[in-house]
């Protein structure tokens, strides 16, 4: 190329990094948020908390995304691909929040490497110290599964954060206060896709009656509370998710008479020793799903994106 005519990528080289994709200033996300523990709120146990929200968002994004160019039509398409974005980020406000609570959650990365907590968490954990449900880990199927999975997981992550709007710590009311409207739309966006798939042709039908049998037995472990889960309740930054299991039983019932599809009999899942998915109990989907999520960052751990 002449010197005369140059090249129009010139002003990126050596400029200003905000130019890129992929800039290397990425703001702290709890800028303007005061982040201090609570009194009378031990910080291990909120930082073990906002893991196991912020660890179900994170997943339940990945399956989402993995969504994006395969949905039956373009509108569905985007509207997959933004709800992945909305618990992206979500669980990018709670894993750097777990971060600040309790700092000695982060892995340990090479001296130097500019990865942020957030994303340490994120990139560099192994499937045992991933602190989510088990529902959200399940490999994808069809449209119909992902109808199914996003109307169990919705209902009771939105009646879980509707209270979490009043945490005692800054940072989870605040996630809950803007997470609020975005999980009703995911809510209400599965539970319409329920009902059309339900009143559809007989194989939409056949379809999505599969799927909820098969994801039935992981709905409990939403509903269900972990001893940490309690003690974040009483001492007024968590919420138990069993205080909120009749709201939820009710919104699902709801969908199911008005779709004319019966309620699953299946027993939960059970754990194992009494571990479940908030213990760091998981499936097999888990390590496959982290394996290719994981590749590229741990591959560089001292990379600037």
């Amino acid at each position: 190329m002449s010197d005369e005519h140059g090249s129009i990528f010139d002003g990126l080289i050596g400029g200003d990094s905000s130019q890129w994709a992929f800039g290397t200033d990425f703001e702290d996300p709890l800028a303007g948020i005061d982040a201090t523990t609570p009194p009378g709120v031990d910080g291990a146990e909120l930082a073990a908390y906002c893991l196991m929200l912020g660890d179900d968002a994170l997943v339940m994004a990945q399956r989402l995304s993995e969504w994006c160019s395969r949905a039956p039509d373009l509108e569905e398409d985007i509207a997959l691909a933004n709800m992945a974005l909305d618990l992206l980020g979500q669980a990018r406000l709670l894993l750097a929040r777990a971060a600040a609570a309790d700092p000695s959650v982060v892995p340990g990365l090479p001296a130097g490497s500019p990865v942020p907590a957030e994303d340490a968490l994120a990139f560099f954990r192994d499937a045992g110290h991933f602190r989510n449900v088990r529902l959200v880990e399940v490999a994808n199927g069809d449209f119909a599964h992902v109808v199914v999975r996003l109307l169990l997981f919705s209902a009771a992550r939105l009646a879980l954060l509707e209270r979490l709007r009043t945490s005692g710590d800054g940072v989870l009311a605040a996630v809950a206060a803007k997470g609020v409207k975005e999980i009703a739309y995911h809510r209400d966006w599965a539970g319409r896709w329920f009902l059309t798939l339900a009143r559809g042709t007989e194989e939409s039908r056949r379809r999505l009656v599969a799927a909820l049998d098969a994801l039935w037995p992981y709905q409990a472990e939403l509903v269900s509370s972990h001893p940490l889960e309690r003690s974040l309740a009483r001492a007024g930054a968590g919420v138990d998710p069993e205080s909120v299991r009749d709201e939820v039983d009710a919104v699902l019932a709801q969908v199911l008479a008005v779709s004319g599809v019966d309620r699953p009999e299946h027993a939960p899942l059970a754990g194992v020793g009494g571990r479940t998915g908030r213990d760091g109990l998981h499936t097999e989907a888990l390590s496959l799903l982290l394996a290719e999520m994981q590749a590229v960052a741990r591959a560089h751990p001292s990379g600037r994106w």
